[in-house]
């Protein structure tokens, strides 16, 4: 069973969908977390309270990701209220837009890379230091199936952003190593959260849902539980990985 009692677990853009049933899973099992919202702080809030609720410690940061001074303060207010960051999950991300490469415009593109890629590199630099004082720490990247089948209908740009988080999770885990920092990634594929909603009309998602051979959307918990394996030491054997939790759609 897992357990991460007195550990301290950032999830960022953790109010709804993934990152919300992400730290709704590590508080189950004892983690100390930090919930973090932006635009949807109320929802995030609802986090924190369901939380604490059941009598697990949390705190609630927000913060733009995008932007490297407000990340840096809530990292100072992480380290001020618990003194520690033992696993980060860089959650933030979404679409955006869905536009074909012919007709984007160049303010999307850089949009859809500073919110999915910039905003990685922003948390993952400021926490660093924290974590190679400590020696040691877990950081868990959430890309997408995009990033390997390069997305649906209008996605491009998406999934090559999620396809650099890939390679920055491979290429992050070389470099930390030796602080015994493990730096891994999880890849889902369609799964039922806010962001479909949002982004893919019914059509699209049955369309999607019939194509995985077990005919169904992902739920947001079963995303959750590879990031918790990642995270245990159970995989202490494990760094630069990508999971793919796709239903089957992408097989290695």
């Amino acid at each position: 069973m897992f357990t991460f009692e007195n550990q301290v677990v950032w999830v960022t853009g953790s109010s709804t969908g993934i990152g919300r049933s992400i730290a709704l899973a590590f508080a189950g099992h004892g983690a100390k977390v930090v919930v973090h919202g932006n635009s949807n702080i109320e929802k995030a809030e609802q986090v924190l309270n369901t939380i604490r609720a059941k009598g697990n410690k949390a705190l609630l940061v927000k913060g733009d990701v995008t932007d490297r001074d407000q990340v840096e303060s809530m990292v100072s207010e992480i380290k001020a209220h618990f003194d520690r960051i033992d696993v980060l999950i860089n959650n933030a991300g979404t679409m955006v837009k869905r536009s074909e490469i012919a007709s984007i415009d160049m303010e999307s593109w850089k949009k859809i890379f500073d919110i999915n890629v910039n905003s990685v590199l922003n948390v993952t630099q400021s926490v660093l230091p924290i974590m190679k004082e400590q020696r040691k720490g877990r950081i868990i990247n959430i890309t997408s199936i995009a990033a390997r089948n390069g997305g649906g209908g209008g996605a491009v740009a998406y999934a090559s952003a999620k396809a650099a988080v890939s390679t920055f999770t491979r290429g992050l885990a070389k470099e930390v190593v030796d602080d015994n920092i493990y730096v891994n990634g999880i890849a889902p594929g369609i799964i039922r959260t806010p962001f479909h909603d949002k982004y893919s009309t019914k059509e699209m998602r049955e369309k999607m849902a019939s194509q995985v051979p077990m005919k169904r959307e992902g739920e947001p918990e079963e995303i959750a539980g590879a990031a918790m394996y990642l995270a245990s030491n159970y995989a202490n054997y494990i760094t630069g990985e990508i999971i793919e939790v796709n239903g089957g759609l992408l097989m290695d």
